[in-house]
């Protein structure tokens, strides 16, 4: 990272920690909610399976924010669509705190999804744009490991909270702390330079169609692959982390402290593996990168969820769960960007990253009703393996896009 960060420009830094910053709050605020699922079940007498719905629609309406943040940086920029994205879910979350009830919560879940969909497309297509293509894959695997940041942070707080709170009012807390960081986000991404971008048509199209515009026949095959890619890769996710707290304190009988353990290997490693994939992605290539990662996740999903592992085993295996879990998320937003044209390059990045989320929403609503039937550990693993296997598929029939260069005007803007 030391050596083509060594290299960037004023603006490119700059970009990188606006977009380093924002990721990892997103993060801190939705993994909040799987920190909090089983306070939660108890505050407002739900199931397993609605705890799922929770999550699942955070992840349906994520998908939609992030098509149509795509496309709002497409029109009118991706700095000024950045400037209400963060504000979004960082008030929506701080309003979970206040929920009275399931519906409530779960109203507030589905803006929170509306602005975390929204953000990673407007931050991703900038960063991509802004970056030199050489260090591109580099670049945004390492803005991807801000994810593990803000899952680190969220930990460390719930740890904290639970254990000094009462049960009742420690999940809400919880969700108004995640507000703060906001302030400090917001702030930075006011002093970022809009990429150059050819001067917009005295007749523009209809926002309809600037979101229409990545089912055009010369890119259709990249966006319905996308779409695939991006329903295993999040689907993996979700299916794993979405219940993996409850998994350790009800199934492996861990305390908070002692599953927060645990977590910490597994988001140290997920760090590491987002920062190697990128330096891999960009010494290999996309698709080399992405069918190692994904083989390796279904391999070690299945070994971490069925082997008869003792305590002291599962934590030493949490290191590669968590370094190979990274490693498809990290590549996701310089190969997507690769594959369109600036006029829907934000459209397309936005959809194909969160078309999964509308698929990948019922994974964790899955795993919750299959583990009333055959156990929270059997239902995490085959539902995780099976979605991973999906982004191997898709990886495989997409084309090598590593080393493209973008218009020469926005290369200009690396000033």
């Amino acid at each position: 990272m030391a050596n083509w960060y060594s290299e960037s420009s004023p603006l490119e830094r700059r970009t990188f920690w606006a977009s380093f910053g924002g990721w990892a709050l997103d993060a801190l605020d939705v993994q909040m909610f799987g920190l909090a699922i089983p306070a939660l079940i108890a505050a407002f007498g739900i199931s397993k399976a609605d705890a799922g719905l929770l999550g699942s629609i955070t992840l349906f309406f994520g998908a939609f924010g992030g098509w149509i943040g795509g496309a709002l940086g497409d029109r009118f920029g991706r700095v000024k669509a950045l400037q209400i994205t963060v504000a979004t879910f960082a008030l929506a979350t701080f309003a979970c705190a206040f929920a009275m009830s399931f519906t409530q919560l779960l109203v507030l879940k589905a803006i929170q999804g509306l602005g975390f969909g929204a953000e990673w497309a407007c931050g991703a297509v900038l960063m991509a744009e802004i970056i030199r293509p050489e260090h591109r894959g580099k670049a945004l695997g390492s803005v991807q490991s801000a994810w593990a940041v803000g899952w680190g942070a969220a930990v460390l707080l719930s740890a904290l909270v639970f254990t000094y709170a009462p049960a009742d009012i420690a999940w809400r807390i919880l969700f108004a702390i995640g507000l703060l960081p906001a302030l400090l986000i917001i702030f930075i991404r006011r002093g970022l330079k809009e990429p150059q971008r050819a001067a917009p048509s005295a007749a523009q199209p209809p926002f309809f169609a600037t979101l229409a515009g990545i089912f055009h026949r010369d890119v259709l095959r990249a966006t319905l692959i996308g779409g695939l890619f991006g329903t295993g890769a999040h689907g993996g996710y979700a299916a794993l982390t979405t219940f993996l707290p409850t998994y350790l304190r009800e199934v492996r009988h861990l305390s908070v402290l002692g599953s927060s353990g645990y977590l910490a290997v597994i988001i140290i490693a997920f760090f590491c593996g987002c920062v190697m994939s990128g330096i891999i992605s960009d010494r290999i290539g996309r698709r080399a990168n992405v069918a190692f990662f994904a083989t390796a996740c279904i391999v070690t999903v299945l070994i971490y969820i069925f082997a008869p592992l003792s305590n002291s085993q599962m934590l030493v295996l949490g290191f590669p769960l968590g370094f190979f879990s990274a490693g498809i998320p990290a590549s996701m937003a310089a190969l997507f960007s690769e594959l369109y044209p600036a006029g829907v390059r934000g459209t397309g990045v936005g959809f194909c990253y969160n078309f999964g989320r509308v698929v990948s929403a019922a994974f964790p609503f899955l795993v919750g009703y299959l583990s009333d039937h055959i156990g929270l550990g059997p239902a995490i693993g085959i539902d995780a393996a099976f979605a991973y296997s999906l982004v191997l598929i898709a990886v495989l029939l997409l084309p090598e896009t590593r080393g493209k260069v973008f218009e020469q005007a926005v290369a200009g803007t690396r000033a």
